[in-house]
């Protein structure tokens, strides 16, 4: 018996029980509940971020030197990577919905490990149970969102997931900054004991929203998905043009598809989906190569240079989150008002021109500190107090770097990997890869970063610098325009080999039907009592009764 075959019973126990209680059809909302993976991952870089330099922290857990914290911190992009990998043995099977589960359920188990932590070793352990939820999430979350939302609004509901994460960030600093005057050990236990709500609020949501319309029709419930679309887009409404389009581009890819065998993670090394899968790899790492998590996890250390301490690092550090979740919005709408393209070149050159700021100023004008900054020997250079002007120099160019990355990087990549594939058969495994991609150089990110400011110091920054000058020539050459664009035209841009400085302009050889034209087909056929329904996915009945 096949495997997929074994999976039937137990796939179709799983949808009955979501499928028992009432769903919600807004997609906004059904968004915001699947994109809270991404607020935990905000959380626990507030989390972290907010005591790297408290005493209590330190002594606590005996001063970590510079490479043990490195790894404490990055044990969470760890297990993210390894969550990233195993979500779509869970996901293409039992479905979005129970991926989005087991994120919730590992997210509130690490926290409960990390707040309950007497040692690293403790500590570590449930960062990479809770990085395991995060990868479930960062690969589910973004796909299951880009196969329900219409066309239209695709890249503003795709980057609903960074947002959640900025938001997480806000938030979660803001709730670190009360407990740190605490001044003990309760201070960051309680921070991660609050890490819990947010798993348990994704935990309860999963069962009021519904299954991906694609995933549904993937696997034989065509009546479901057709039902789950028009609630969706047209309040129920069967004949609307949107929604019969959108039924008929499921069909189509679904067709296309039920003669190829399973696909495999090997099959993204092929020949037509090579230069796909290197593209949304390199999507994926070049965020994390802009620095960006740099500014996130170590903002108090970056402060620290510029001669910032106590109170008024953390005062200095809130207000990037704040620019950080403000400038994030914006970008929700410049994704399908400009187009990808435009705004990942842009936002690279100018993550570019401040990465180059912040170490031109720190290398002019910083000191060594040689016992390091407050004791702290990561910080080995610090800006005099006397030179107060050259410290709102490095604080400014960090600020404007991350408005610069919250209204490009940011969103764009997580909105770009879900919908670059061309088809639903390679998108949630390549969308998977891609995102452990992310992971594991978010770990070498977080891992090194502590051992070169102490050892490189400002130079950290020019590294960054050149990898976003590297990032933006790679976008012009390598990256295929998707807005606005059907998956079918994606895919044959794909097979096509289209210039990516070409793909904006670009339209098919052999024009797909234009949105009007495949309405009043679809509506036609509708009427004179074509099925959806095909003899190779069989009905809604036949598959309740296997």
């Amino acid at each position: 018996m096949a495997y997929e075959d074994k999976l039937v019973q137990p796939a179709l126990k799983v949808r009955l029980i979501f499928d028992s209680f009432p769903n919600i059809y807004n997609v906004y909302i059904i968004a915001a509940i699947s994109c809270i993976a991404g607020m935990m991952f905000g959380f626990d870089i507030s989390s972290m971020s907010a005591f790297v330099s408290e005493d209590s922290y330190l002594k606590f857990f005996n001063t970590p030197s510079a490479n043990v914290q490195g790894f404490i911190t990055s044990c969470m992009a760890l297990g993210s990577f390894f969550g990233s990998i195993a979500s779509t043995f869970v996901s293409e099977p039992f479905g979005r919905r129970l991926s989005l589960v087991i994120c919730a359920f590992l997210w509130m188990v690490g926290a409960a490990i990390q707040s309950s932590s007497q040692n690293r070793a403790q500590l570590m352990v449930g960062r990479i149970i809770s990085g395991l939820g995060v990868g479930f999430g960062s690969s589910v979350a973004p796909v299951y969102g880009a196969e329900l939302a219409p066309r239209k609004i695709r890249g503003m509901i795709g980057g609903i997931f960074q947002f959640s994460v900025t938001m997480g960030i806000l938030i979660m600093f803001y709730i670190c900054y009360g407990l740190h005057f605490i001044n003990g050990v309760g201070a960051f236990r309680i921070a991660w004991a609050i890490q819990i709500v947010p798993g348990l609020v994704l935990f309860v949501g999963c069962f009021f929203i519904p299954e991906s319309p694609r995933w549904l029709a993937k696997n034989g419930y065509w009546e479901e998905a057709e039902f789950i679309v028009a609630k969706i887009q047209a309040k129920g409404n069967r004949e609307d043009p949107d929604v019969l389009i959108e039924i008929s581009e499921i069909k189509d890819q679904i067709l296309l598809e039920e003669n190829i065998k399973a696909f495999t993670y090997l099959d993204l090394f092929r020949k037509k989906y090579l230069v796909r899968t290197i593209t949304a790899i390199f999507a994926q790492i070049w965020q994390q190569l802009t620095g960006m998590n740099v500014m996130m996890y170590y903002i108090v250390y970056i402060f620290s240079m510029a001669g910032y301490s106590g109170n008024a690092n953390l005062v200095a550090s809130s207000i990037q989150y704040v620019l950080n979740a403000a400038t994030t919005v914006p970008a929700l709408w410049l994704m399908d008002k400009v187009g990808r393209r435009k705004v990942l070149i842009t936002g690279a050159i100018m993550m570019m021109i401040f990465q180059s700021g912040v170490a031109g100023i720190l290398g002019n004008y910083s000191v060594p500190v040689p016992g390091g900054v407050n004791g702290n020997d990561t910080v080995k250079i610090e800006i005099p107090a006397s030179n107060k002007n050259a410290a709102r120099g490095v604080i400014a160019c960090c600020y404007l770097f991350v408005c610069s990355f919250a209204m490009s990087w940011g969103v764009g990549i997580w909105v770009y990997c879900s919908e670059v594939w061309g088809d639903s058969a390679s998108r949630q495994r390549g969308a998977a890869v891609a995102a452990a991609a992310n992971w594991i150089i978010n770990f070498a990110i977080a891992m090194y970063t502590p051992s070169s400011f102490k050892n490189i110091t400002w130079k950290t920054y020019i590294i960054y610098a050149v990898c976003c000058l590297a990032m933006a020539i790679h976008v012009y050459f390598g990256f295929p325009e998707t807005k606005g664009k059907r998956l079918e035209e994606i895919g044959q841009m794909w097979d096509e080999k289209v210039p990516a400085w070409k793909s904006t302009s670009w339209q098919p050889h052999v024009p797909l039907l234009s949105d009007a034209e495949l309405a009043h087909k679809m509506n036609v056929e509708h009427k004179e009592g074509g099925d959806l329904m095909t003899p190779e996915t069989g009905s809604s009945a036949e598959k309740e009764q296997v």
